[in-house]
């Protein structure tokens, strides 16, 4: 063995030589070793794999990598063997391990052009194995590669270069083929380093044979005919690129779904998301990290290049090994900047597809989880999960690579250090090993922080959604400024740990920043002290490495705090989507004692019953709660089929809760519940989607012209939809809100209908529509024949309804009290029927006549609809989001440094450019020390003089480094916190129109997404590009000084790059806005969904509304995707540029040190000063543009919120002070009021008048849409009056103050209003009631008893208050106006959700404490208006009639009398 290593290894050791490997080894084991094997495995599968080969037709690409390469290859190899024989033959001795290594070279190539002609090779080169083991070979080659560099041969270096890039693409390029040409075509694209099957050029897919050519995917040329749009118009959507086929969201999100429930299939007690995040994507992932090694390897060549360079310089040898060694570091340069834009555009590919998934995800499993099962997460929580969580989960992507990528490079940089510097190194590693510890602690308090913030956060966006919601009721009540107060609290408390968190980033910031300074300071320090004498190529090589370890100690802490931020949100998301789903079964059970006994029961009901609940109890808590409140309580039930139900009962006696446990909603704690067939559902509250009035009648479901139709008739939506502008096609703003109340119930019954449906579910539906409407709904819908032979379920009071109903089931308090017919429900002691009101009386006196026909009452439909608008407005209000244009005006960075104050953008400002200034003035004072050294100059000054030069200037920078990270920090909080509050108050203190024109996630997305990028991305984002600018400008500066030449470059380089960034500037711009404005439809969808998702589960409507919101999502990928290809395109090109000014400065140091210019290039360490210079400009550059260009996206948000500060506002001031006790009488005189909500529509009020007097109490009636609220609006000026005057006790109204006018009436409106709190604050925000007054008015409105169950006025209520049922709501609301005392009293349908008995027993306790007060009711009920001392009825905007309701009963042909014949209630 001796013998036969001597033989091959005779002049140097078999293995290690005492400082490395030797060449030997090298050669043998990393050159012949991997060789033989390469051979072994290529006849070994050329063999096993001869028959399974099919042919295949070659592209021109294929052929050139499969063919043309290892020709190449062969010829390299020979060119190696013929100049070894040429030695060999002169005499030289050539050691044996050289031929084993060029021999073996030569047959991997050959041996591969010999199988690239058989018609196997399909099957042989894209075998797996092959594949994979062509991705380590080159690694393998990397060491041999440094081993012949170490010496100073550069051609003999650049060759072996040659030979290893050409392992490298070779082995990337037939992992490419093997991936196009998989018979899948679904294949990830990351599946390959550097693989697509998209034509982007088109923007369309193509299939395999026909895709760009690699040089076009290389350098994205596909982007350009979008960026040539953007310079000459506007971008839209039909102008953006294509994704991928394997990006489409609409397929792409199963491998992670799946992912995650196999971990449910499995009883992972805790699932997590970023467990199947792995499963689905790990593998392509990773495979992307070998991309990332190549890559970071390639970005030391430079440094090693530089060493060489100067090296060669200093000893002003004549060869032509200085041109090659600057050509060298260009083309590095080059390489590197493909190699990074490839794998940025990969790795960000694989990011958007994440992230459309978990946002899909997310979306899917809000439509899957009950109400119950979903109270454990707030709304504001949940809608954080969708533009925050999700987005911080996908930088899981970032973090990961760069947690291994950012040590291993800082590991190499100090490994090449040691060669420069020795042991002296280890003085700089001692700083950043002390650091660790302080960064790991700051990391822990950054993270709890973080996670204390996303809680307020949340909160805050709770609010804010709860105040744009019921943002019409809060100005009704002059409780703006209390909410916004309680708003500022939560952001206050927000603003606290987001302080915390940002200047806990200055110090990561500022430790990091100066770490590269010190290491300098320390390294070069003990290197002179421990007696080396300092050289150009050693000082510059050492300080182009310090400057590779920059990017790497500055990133890592905000790595670490990405990493942190993402783990939360993954801990979040998993939680929520741990949540146990709806199961959309015909069966639910629970803790059943005898299933056996219940599956007998069930056969035999299922026959004849479409609903049979067995002893439910169920309960609104979710599966997480430990205690529960009873709502249904033990429940047994049979419904039989194509039966109409009337569910009766007191208000909180469980009506809407029986529905709600029939559909899944509620927990089901015991028994069974089981329905038959499809269900349709119309809650209590209609949920009215954005869109067309058909999209909201069709629910997805396919158009049937008839059928249509006659639903339209049916819900009397005919007329209404014939006079709105647009018909059918006529745009319904978000939750209906420029629609009627009657017309949402009616519009969401017209929904159920046209399902037809085996079972319908109804709540409530008839008592938001006056009593002719009512009576046409009754008979022409519910038991008309589109609904004759269904199931029907009515929850009401109507007693007409509960007349007509086949079977009648009474609930109370949870119980089922009595279940029969209604003939037989005299003897039920519900007294609805017991006493018959005033209006009945009226009614049975009358002569005969006293019950209009259905033909009449078609008759009068049809003569006095009228067109509606918003609560009475107009249809087509809803305002497309408006987006600027052009790039982002100088206004809106003068706006965000004043929210930052002058002064501290001054501060900053200098303290950059100072920072900058000492640290070029450390590097200057380096070239200085090293040609005194060195040069012929002897003017002599001791070693201890000059570190302490270098020390002051190190100060100095780390003292400016402090202020500028700490003034930053000051800054970006001074304008998030001022962005907000000016924000807020602007919208606080808009007109209601603005909410009514424009969608509540339009606006949210400012105060969530565009806030958040305020907060924290921006400031991010500028003190980078303020870092880039001021280096740069260092830079520019120094080489100026260093080299006179690069003069010459800078006037035409400074063109094609402001050419460059003009050209994408323009694009980038459209694109970021067109990212905003697609990104809206998301969170609206997605708050709509939140409030609808009972709905669409009953109408198993799940499917429908994920591929409306899949597509939402594909817009936004679309948009991202674009705006990523054409930000990579812009950095491709500058880093090629930036690589042109590295080969000219390199090039004119060697043409320089031959004397071959007549302008001096300056000392050794000046030039060496230049070269490490040039060397950042590539990273710089390319990161100076970016950082620009993300500035300006980012300053897209500040826009965004700039555009909602400058809406108009309320006239808030007026001329006329008012008195605390005013009004004093309650007198109201309406003096030719005409009231339009838009210049172009009709008037809401005409020209009308009429006198209130004082105490007086007046009724309001009138057809849906007449005009009825919009008295209300003219009244509490909600809506501008366009002419006449509304005088209160002789005192304009439009005199005095808004927010006074509006405190001084009380109102309950028709909608419920109740915040989070607790009941007591619900009722008396201020704080100015007695307990006791307080029960006392609980007791008048037959509330109390529910108040003390629910645990007193202290028990805090959550989600708008849903633990009451919507009539104990409106109730609740009722005694809020009460307790305020004032002398106007406005009932807008505040007794429509409750029964009968409770509705006469607030009238009568109305009539005793509102004695002396003006009483303004609106009602559809005639009983509630009855005893009134005056009524005023209008249609389409004018007063009809008006006089006392008794006399107009008298008078048959009075259109109250018309009124009351059509009611029964």
């Amino acid at each position: 063995m001796d013998a036969f290593m001597a033989l091959i290894c005779p002049n140097s050791p078999s293995v290690w030589d005492g400082n490395r490997t030797s060449e030997c080894f090298d050669n043998m084991v990393l050159g012949f070793g991997v060789n033989a094997a390469t051979l072994v495995m290529i006849f070994v599968v050329g063999i096993t794999q001869r028959s399974a080969g099919r042919s295949w037709t070659v592209n021109m690409q294929e052929k050139f990598f499969l063919h043309y390469f290892p020709a190449i290859g062969a010829c390299l190899s020979f060119l190696d063997l013929a100049l070894l024989l040429n030695k060999a033959l002169h005499g030289d001795f050539i050691v044996h391990h050289k031929w084993f290594l060029r021999c073996s070279q030569f047959a991997v190539w050959t041996t591969i052009l010999f199988f690239s002609m058989s018609a196997n090779y399909r099957s042989i080169f894209c075998n797996f194995i092959l594949c994979f083991w062509w991705i380590v070979r080159p690694l393998l080659g990397i060491f041999n590669l440094l081993a012949t560099c170490s010496s100073f041969e550069t051609l003999r270096c650049l060759k072996e270069s040659s030979i290893v890039l050409l392992d490298i693409v070779f082995g990337i390029s037939i992992n490419i083929i093997r991936i196009k040409r998989s018979p899948s075509k679904s294949s990830s694209l990351e599946e390959s380093l550097l693989s697509t099957d998209m034509d982007l050029e088109e923007g369309c897919l193509k299939n395999s044979g026909n895709t760009q050519s690699y040089w076009d995917l290389m350098t994205f040329k596909s982007i350009t005919s979008v960026m040539n749009c953007g310079a000459e118009k506007q971008l839209d959507f039909e102008d953006l690129l294509q994704f991928p086929a394997d990006m489409d969201p609409s397929s792409c999100h199963n491998a992670l779904l799946s992912s995650w429930q196999d971990q449910q299939i499995r009883n992972i007690s805790n699932p997590s998301l970023f467990r199947a995040i792995c499963c689905a994507y790990g593998w392509p992932y990773v495979r992307l990290g070998f991309l990332k090694v190549f890559n970071d390897c390639i970005g030391f060549a430079g440094p090693l290049l530089l060493n060489k360079l100067i090296r060669f310089l200093q000893q002003g040898s004549g060869n032509l090994d200085g041109y090659v060694l600057a050509m060298s570091l260009g083309l590095t340069s080059v390489l590197k900047s493909f190699f990074d834009t490839q794998y940025t555009f990969h790795l960000s590919n694989l990011k958007l597809k994440m992230r459309s998934i978990i946002m899909i995800v997310i979306y899917r499993k809000c439509l899957c989880i009950s109400l119950a099962e979903r109270s454990k997460f707030s709304e504001g929580e949940i809608q954080t999960f969708m533009s925050i969580d999700a987005d911080r989960t996908v930088n899981l992507c970032n973090s990961f690579h760069d947690l291994w990528s950012l040590p291993l490079q800082i590991g190499v940089a100090l490994c090449l250090l040691y060669t420069q510097v020795r042991f002296a190194f280890v003085s700089g590693i001692a700083i950043t090993i002390l650091l660790i510890p302080v960064n790991k602690w700051i990391s822990k308090l950054i993270a709890s922080a973080t996670e204390k913030m996303m809680k307020q956060k949340d909160e805050r966006i709770r609010k804010t959604g709860e105040v744009l919601t019921y943002i019409r009721t809060l100005k009704m009540y002059g409780w703006e400024l209390l909410f916004s107060s309680r708003l500022m609290d939560t952001r206050s408390s927000e603003v606290k740990h987001l302080t915390t968190r940002k200047y806990l980033d200055a110090w990561c910031v500022f430790f990091w920043a100066t770490t590269p300074t010190l290491f300098s300071l320390f390294t070069f320090g003990l290197f002179t002290l421990m007696g080396h004498p300092l050289d150009a190529a050693t000082v510059f090589t050492c300080l182009a490495l310090f400057n590779t370890l920059i990017s790497p100690l500055n990133s890592f802490p905000w790595v670490i705090n990405g990493l942190i931020d993402a783990i939360i949100s993954t801990r979040r998301l998993s939680r929520f989507l741990s949540c146990s789903e709806f199961k959309p079964g015909l069966e639910q059970t629970a803790d059943s004692p005898s299933p056996s006994f219940l599956n007998e029961q069930s056969e035999a009901t299922s026959k004849d019953a479409a609903i049979a609940m067995r002893d439910a109890c169920c309960a609104w808590s979710s599966s997480d709660e430990k205690e529960w409140n009873m709502v249904l309580n033990h429940v047994t039930l049979n419904l039989p089929k194509g039966c109409f139900v009337a569910v009766i009962g007191e208000v909180g006696s469980g009506k809407s809760s029986l529905l709600n446990s029939i559909l899944g909603e509620m927990r089901l704690l015991h028994g069974s519940i089981q329905s038959i067939g499809s269900i349709a559902y119309v809650p209590q509250v209609p949920w009215i989607l954005s869109g067309t009035i058909r999209d909201n009648i069709l629910f997805g479901e396919n158009y049937d012209p008839r059928r249509y139709s006659d639903t339209l008739k049916a819900c009397t939506l005919d007329v209404d939809v014939s006079l709105m502008v647009g018909g059918d096609m006529a745009y319904i703003g978000e939750k209906g809100v420029n629609i009627s109340g009657g017309q949402r119930a009616r519009l969401a019954l017209a929904r159920a209908i046209y399902h037809g449906s085996n079972i319908f579910m109804l709540d409530d539906i008839l008592s938001a529509v006056d009593a002719q409407v009512a009576q046409w709904i009754l008979n022409n819908a519910i038991l008309g024949p589109l609904m004759k032979q269904h199931t029907r379920v009515l929850c009401t009071h109507n007693v007409q309804a509960i007349s007509s109903a086949d079977l009648v089931v009474e609930m109370e308090k949870g119980h089922v009290k009595w279940v029969g017919s209604s003939a037989d429900l005299s003897v039920s002691s519900y007294s609805a029927f017991s006493p018959l009101n005033e209006c009945n009386t009226y009614l049975h006196i009358q002569q005969e006549g006293s019950m209009a026909t259905n033909n009449e009452i078609e008759q009068d439909l049809l003569l006095e609809k009228d067109a509606t608008h918003v609560s009475e407005e107009a249809q087509k209000i809803i305002e497309t989001e408006l987006r600027k244009e052009g790039s982002v005006e100088l206004d809106v960075y003068k706006n965000y440094a004043a929210f930052s104050g002058w002064l501290i953008t001054v501060v900053i400002c200098l303290s950059a450019i100072l920072m900058q200034a000492s640290r070029n003035g450390n590097d200057l004072w380096l070239s200085f020390w090293v040609d005194t050294k060195t040069g012929s100059s002897q003017t002599e000054y001791s070693t201890s003089f000059y570190l302490v030069i270098l020390f002051i200037f190190s100060m100095i920078n780390s003292f400016l480094t402090l202020v500028r990270a700490f003034s930053f920090a000051f800054g970006g909080l001074q304008a998030a916190v001022k962005v907000h509050d000016t924000l807020l108050y602007t919208l606080i203190n808009a007109p209601v129109q603005f909410f009514d024109q424009t969608p509540g996630g339009r606006i949210l997305n400012r105060f969530s997404s565009d806030l958040y990028t305020i907060d924290d991305s921006l400031p991010f984002i500028l003190n980078i590009l303020l870092a880039n600018f001021v280096g740069l400008l260092g830079i520019a500066i120094v080489l100026s000084y260093v080299q006179v030449l690069f003069l010459l470059l800078l006037l035409p380089f400074w063109y094609i790059y402001s050419k460059l960034q003009f050209f994408y500037r323009s694009t980038s711009r459209e694109l970021r806005r067109l990212d905003s404005v697609s990104r809206s439809p998301i969170y609206a969808s997605f708050t709509e969904t939140l409030d609808g998702s009972s709905t669409i589960r009953g109408f198993k409507s799940e499917d429908f509304f994920l591929a409306t919101f899949t597509r939402h999502v594909a817009l936004y990928q679309q948009t991202s995707y674009t705006e990523l290809t054409a930000s990579l395109w812009l950095s491709l090109r500058l880093q090629l540029l930036a690589a042109v000014i590295i080969s000219f400065i390199a090039l004119m140091a060697v043409i320089g040190s031959h004397g071959g210019l007549p302008v001096s290039l300056g000392t050794p360490g000046l030039v060496g000063l230049a070269l490490s210079y040039a060397a950042p400009i590539v990273s710089l550059l390319g990161s100076f543009l970016t950082s620009f260009t993300e500035t300006e996206k980012e300053m897209v948000s500040v826009e965004r919120t700039l555009q909602y500060m400058d809406i108009p506002q309320e006239e808030l001031h007026g001329s006329q002070s008012l008195n605390p006790d005013w009004p004093c009488r309650g007198l109201i005189e309406f003096k030719k009021v005409t009231l339009r909500y838009m210049p172009s529509l009709p008037a809401a009020l005409c020209d009308i008048t009429f006198t209130i007097g004082e105490g007086m109490q007046v009724g309001i009636i009138g057809r849906t849409g007449a005009g009825k609220s919009s008295v209300l609006n003219a009244l509490f000026r909600l809506t501008p009056i366009c002419g006449g005057c509304i005088l209160v006790d002789g005192i304009n109204i439009a005199d005095v103050p808004v927010r006074d006018l509006r405190s001084h009436f009380s109102v309950v409106p028709q909608s419920p209003f109740l915040f989070d709190g607790s009941i007591r604050d619900n009722l008396d925000p201020f704080r100015v009631n007695e307990d006791f007054k307080i029960w006392k008015v609980l007791e008048k409105c037959h509330v109390k008893d529910e108040v003390e169950a629910a645990g007193g006025l202290d028990v805090c209520m959550k989600e708008s208050g849903m633990s009451f049922s919507v009539g104990q709501r409106q109730l609740l609301c009722l005694a809020r106006a009460l307790l305020k005392s004032t002398k106007v009293l406005c009932l807008d349908e505040c007794t429509a959700n409750v029964d009968a008995q409770t509705a006469s027993a607030i009238q009568n306790a109305m009539s005793t404490e509102c004695r002396g007060v003006t009483v303004i009711t609106i009602a559809h009920r005639i009983s509630m208006v009855v005893n009134v001392d005056n009524i005023l009825i209008l249609d389409n905007g004018n007063l009809v009639e008006q006089g006392n309701p008794q006399a107009l009963l008298q008078d048959e042909f009075s259109r109250f009398s018309s009124f009351a014949k059509a009611s029964t209630m």
